[in-house]
Order: C-alpha cells, then sequence, then structure tokens
C-alpha cells in the first residue's frame, strides 16, 4: 500500500526569478506566482542541498518593511506581504501538492468524523493499515499492536501515561488515584514539558515526575535512572513509566533506548518513546539507527506533522500491546457504539480515544505516503540532516562562533552562539561577557524580523545563555540558503 511510489506531480513551471529585490515588487498575486515558478525551477535539486549559484531572491537591494509604504501601501496586511517558503527553515513544504492535501481533508471534516465504523469506514480502513505500517517499521512483529491519530503529541504523550497507568493498576479507571499507590514517572530534563503537564493534568502531580540529568549532549543518563528509581522505591513509591525521548526539543538529542529498556524491563517499567521530533528518521536507512532499541518500547509517539512534512495536525500514538487502547479509554456508550451492530465493532475506533469525534487526520498523510512513496519520505529526511551536517561544519571552526556542544548533531537541530568583534577579545566566563553574549542573539533575530529576511530561533538552556537554535525540517532549503542565513548573522551581528 505504502510503497516506494513516485514523486507528486510538480507545480507548472513559471518565469524564473529574476534579479530584482523581493520587496522592490508590487507584491501583487502575479509576483507570488513568480516565486511559486521560481521554487518548481528547482525542484531537480529537491533532494541534493547543493546548489551553486546565489538565489536572486536573496538580493537586498530593498527587503526593509517600511519601504512598502513608500510605493503607496496604505497597510502591512496579508496581501501585501508574500511567503519565501525556503527562508523558513523550520517548516516542512513540500512543493503545493502538500496544500492540496490538506484542502481535500479539510473538505472531508465538513462532511464527516471519525468515531465510528460507518459514518467513516474508508478513513476508519486507511487509519488501521497506516498504523499497522508505522508498528512495522518501528519493528514490532508484524505490525501488530494498537494505535490512533491524536490532535499533537503532547496528546499522544498523555495517551501513553494513561495506558501505562491502566496496565499496571485498572482499577484506577473506575477508582480513581486511591486506587494506586504513589505513582511516579520519570523523563529527562531536556524532554518537551507535557510529560510533566500529563503528569498535572492526570492526577499523579508534577513533583512525581522526576527529571533525570542528562550529558553534555542532552542524553539521559541511564546509571542517574537507576539510581533514582531506587530512591522513589526506598521511599515507598512506585515508579511507573519512564519517556526516552527521540530527538529533544532544544539540542535534538536521542536518549539510548536500549539501556533505558534493560532498566524498565529490570524494575517492570512501562517504556515509552516521545519520538513526536526524530520520529521521521525511523524513515530513513541512513538515520534510523539513532531509533535503536525502539522496538523494545511499550509505546511510541510519531508526529508526522514534524520532520515528514505532513500537514497540522498529524500525531501517531502506537503501543505494542494491542486492545489496551479500549480497555483504557472505552466507555461503551451504548447509544452510539452499539456492541450487535454487523460488522467486527473493534473498528468503531472512537471509543478508545479520549474524544469522541476526531478530525480525519489521516487521509493527508495517506495520500502523501502514496505521492511520494517511502523512498520519498526517505529522500526528505536525508536531505534536511545533510543540510545541518552542511550548516555544523561550515561553523564549527569559523571565526567568530561557537558550538553548544562539542560533536555532530545528532538530528538537525545545530545550537551555537555568533560572538560578534566587540566579544572576541573578552574573558569567556566574566559576568560582563555573559550579559552581553545572552543578548546578541534576541537582537539578531529582531533585525532579521525587521528587515524581511530570514528567522532563526534561539533560547537559553540551563546555564547556558541565549543561543541560536537552527531546525531544519524544510526539503526546499538549498545550501545556498545555509550561506546566505550565515552572512546575514555576520552582516546584522558585525556592530554589535
Amino acid at each position: 500500500m505504502l510503497g516506494s511510489g513516485n514523486q507528486a506531480c510538480s507545480p507548472t513551471h513559471a518565469a524564473p526569478c529574476n534579479t530584482i529585490g523581493f520587496l522592490q515588487k508590487n507584491n501583487s498575486l502575479g509576483e507570488e506566482g513568480r516565486l511559486a515558478g521560481s521554487l518548481s525551477e528547482r525542484q531537480k535539486n529537491l533532494f541534493s542541498c547543493v546548489n551553486s549559484d546565489r538565489d536572486a531572491r536573496f538580493c537586498r537591494t530593498e527587503t526593509d518593511f517600511s519601504n512598502m509604504f513608500a510605493r503607496g501601501k496604505q497597510s502591512l496586511f496579508l496581501p501585501d506581504i508574500q511567503y519565501r517558503p525556503t527562508l523558513f527553515f523550520n517548516l516542512s513544504f513540500s512543493r503545493h501538492v502538500v496544500n492540496l492535501y490538506e484542502l481535500i481533508d479539510s473538505c472531508i471534516n465538513i462532511l464527516t468524523a471519525r468515531f465510528t465504523y460507518e459514518i467513516a469506514p474508508v478513513f476508519v480502513l486507511m487509519e488501521q493499515l497506516t498504523l499497522k505500517k508505522m508498528r512495522e517499521i518501528i519493528g514490532w512483529p508484524s505490525g501488530e499492536g494498537d494505535g490512533i491519530f491524536s490532535p499533537g503529541g503532547a496528546i499522544s504523550n498523555m495517551y501513553s501515561v494513561m495506558i501505562a497507568r491502566y496496565k499496571y493498576f485498572p482499577e484506577v479507571k473506575t477508582k480513581g488515584m486511591s486506587a494506586a499507590p504513589r505513582l511516579v514517572l520519570f523523563t529527562s530534563e531536556h524532554s518537551h514539558y507535557s510529560i510533566k503537564k500529563a503528569g498535572a493534568a492526570l492526577g499523579f502531580g508534577s513533583e512525581n515526575v522526576v527529571l533525570l540529568s542528562t550529558d553534555e549532549r542532552g542524553r539521559v543518563i541511564p546509571a542517574d535512572l537507576e539510581a533514582k528509581i531506587l530512591d522513589v522505591k526506598q521511599k515507598g513509591y512506585h515508579p511507573l513509566f519512564v519517556n526516552a525521548t527521540a530527538g529533544s526539543t532544544v539540542y535534538g538529542a536521542f536518549d539510548p533506548i536500549n539501556e533505558i529498556a534493560d532498566i524498565c524491563e529490570k524494575y517492570n517499567m512501562w517504556l515509552h518513546v516521545d519520538g513526536a521530533w526524530g520520529g521521521g528518521l525511523l524513515m530513513s536507512r541512513k538515520h534510523r539507527h539513532k531509533f535503536s532499541g525502539v522496538e523494545r518500547a511499550n509505546s511510541v509517539t510519531w508526529n508526522p506533522h514534524k520532520m515528514m512534512g505532513v500537514p497540522l495536525q498529524c500525531s501517531a500514538i502506537l503501543v505494542r500491546e494491542k486492545g489496551i487502547l479500549a480497555g483504557c479509554n472505552s466507555m461503551c456508550a451504548g447509544y452510539l457504539f452499539q456492541p450487535d451492530k454487523q460488522y467486527d465493532v473493534s473498528y468503531d475506533t472512537g471509543d478508545k480515544a479520549i474524544q469522541c469525534g476526531r478530525h480525519v487526520d489521516i487521509f493527508k498523510f495517506w495520500l502523501m505516503w502514496k505521492a511520494k512513496g517511502t523512498i520519498g519520505f526517505e529522500q526528505h529526511i536525508d536531505k534536511c540532516l545533510d543540510l545541518s551536517q552542511y550548516l555544523y561544519d561550515k561553523i564549527r571552526n569559523r571565526e567568530g562562533y561557537e558550538m553548544v556542544f562539542d560533536g555532530v548533531p545528532q538530528h538537525t537541530n545545530v545550537c551555537f552562539w555568533y560572538i560578534p568583534p566587540s566579544l572576541r577579545g573578552m574573558e569567556h566566563n566574566s559576568k560582563e561577557y555573559r550579559e552581553k553574549l545572552h543578548k546578541v542573539a534576541p537582537n539578531i533575530k529582531a533585525m532579521m524580523m525587521e528587515s524581511g529576511t530570514t528567522m532563526v530561533g534561539y533560547q537559553p538552556q540551563g546555564q547556558k545563555v541565549n543561543f541560536f537554535r537552527m531546525v531544519i525540517s524544510n526539503p526546499a532549503a538549498l545550501q545556498s540558503d545555509i550561506d546566505f542565513l550565515i552572512d546575514e548573522i555576520e552582516r546584522l551581528g558585525r556592530d554589535l
């Protein structure tokens, strides 16, 4: 069903971009078509990050938004501002066919919802077959198990905590938390906040979500996990659940799943892998080794709407044990989920969800997979990782740049400081240096937005002052885009 199919058809070619600055034009609908056409002209490079010619869209003859008023514009509403897709590095853009998927999906949602088989039979089958294929890719035998699409990674992670609690303490479903001892969850100090939020929302209490220490690359230290499990047990509490992050938000780190799985098996704990950000790497033969041991997990979160470029929303919670989702969540409402229907009522998937009606998330993903094929997704993933490697190689020994941690990033997250000339002779450990460096990334980001050229995220981490976090998930980006980004950082930061 979801094999290595052909790439989706490209849009009609239009005239190539000329050398006039982007905002120097009239910003008409015709101009929008010109930009779309320029992207089509580059489609042969879609899965190659090499581009020897500087893109004319990056010529900075006129880029200040204020110039739009000089041309008689009255406002800066959307019709006056055009979207340049390749300068949004952290936006998976896969030609205009993606917009078609979302449009069709939205139209379908006007007509149907997802809770019983008879109301949306084709989409129930699409979801079941696609989830089975995803479980096969994870490595569970014959794709057996369970799963469902949810509104996002945070909800998928919450499902995993709910299922783990039901697995070990099923009476909680009817009697509440008083039917269980004090339960404790474990997750990386670099993990997504949704694990802690799940602990708070589900009645565990945020104080019972224990944060695990990480190494300098942001990966959980297994010895710290075992020590904290023993500490919890000594206090008389029950260690229930461990979350291993596969692609952390800031560093893009992958926790050592095999070593964590050994500990979970030793202490009879549920192992969840949060692959919301990193899950796409499972599609790549070159990079899936970073998920080594994922087949030992009890549950996995995987967001195709992140690295794989499927339009929001599209997130899956995948479970190794079949039937446990229904056991955990079903309420057997007879007025909707009648047990004596003429078909297999296990296809009434609404009863195993925490929602009732659900968005038809599966169709756009299924259609996109059919269009791109597994090989197409693999090329998409590999290209983004190649671009991040290109950025890393370009700046790691470049004057004025300092990496936040040593070594090649595990994902497309490249974290670095830009150090302006005025700070390069200062003592790096001094308070004055740290205070000044902390302001560099926010100032450059602000000037990028005012110039209308590009944007890069930044943030502090622990004791580390603000640094740039460059994340690439857009397969339309090229090496010339990376070159432009570095030129912009140096141009805007030169006098800070």
